[in-house]
């Protein structure tokens, strides 16, 4: 399974998993009204062949298959091992408390035994696609801090981090062995880099970098 072939999109996407037809095709039909694009599988094999689309989604996946197709829990194992982190509502024809709370503890957004009311589908749906375009806001956030992070000298770096640490210009030239004027003359500097105005900015910029930070610590600069 790629993710990275079909082209960015805003638009959601549901992905409806089920080897019930009138099923796959009912929740289809559904969600197709509500505006989002659809894709409909009979099998978990023909899903994990599928090029997911890069905008926010949503999987609904039944648990179990005929034949030799992973169960609902197998592909949701499957994802998370692969990194794929698309939310999924499970459907199931079958009461088992077993499957529905491993599923849960595994991250699904619900869990929703058959039948079910076209409301109570609906909302998982939504509730799915918002994790989702959170997801991939804070992925965006991530990526454009780095960039803007790659823009800095490696001084620059420095300062930013020790700024984030909360030391102030003259407590950060003497960690770094040189004049309080030359640290303000970087800072300077890295803040437009940046487009950051405050120290507290700083500190956003780099929560919003995660772990990753850390890639960009203080090393041994020169002036």
């Amino acid at each position: 399974m790629n993710s990275n072939q079909a082209a960015v999109s805003n638009q959601a996407t549901v992905y409806v998993v089920d080897d019930e037809a009138q099923i796959r095709n009912a929740i289809g039909s559904l969600c197709e009204e509500t505006g989002h694009q659809v894709r409909l599988f009979a099998s978990t094999d023909e899903f994990l062949a599928e090029s997911l689309a890069s905008g926010p989604s949503c999987l609904v996946l039944d648990v179990r298959f005929p034949g030799t197709s992973p169960t609902g829990l197998e592909l949701q194992r499957k994802l998370a091992e692969s990194g794929v982190q698309i939310p999924i509502v499970f459907i199931s024809g079958h009461a088992d408390v077993r499957v529905s709370v491993e599923a849960m503890k595994r991250g699904a957004v619900e869990f929703l035994p058959k039948p079910f009311r076209e409301q109570e589908i609906l909302d998982a749906i939504r509730h799915g696609i918002e994790r989702d375009r959170r997801r991939l806001e804070r992925e965006s956030a991530e990526h454009e801090a780095r960039q803007r992070v790659q823009t800095l000298t490696a001084r620059e770096r420095e300062i930013m981090l020790l700024m984030a640490e909360g030391l102030v210009a003259k407590q950060i030239a003497a960690k770094l062995g040189v004049s309080e004027v030359t640290v303000k003359v970087h800072r300077a500097r890295m803040m437009r880099k940046l487009g950051l105005r405050s120290p507290i900015e700083v500190v956003r910029l780099i929560d919003s970098m995660g772990l990753e930070a850390e890639r960009f610590g203080a090393g041994h600069s020169q002036i």
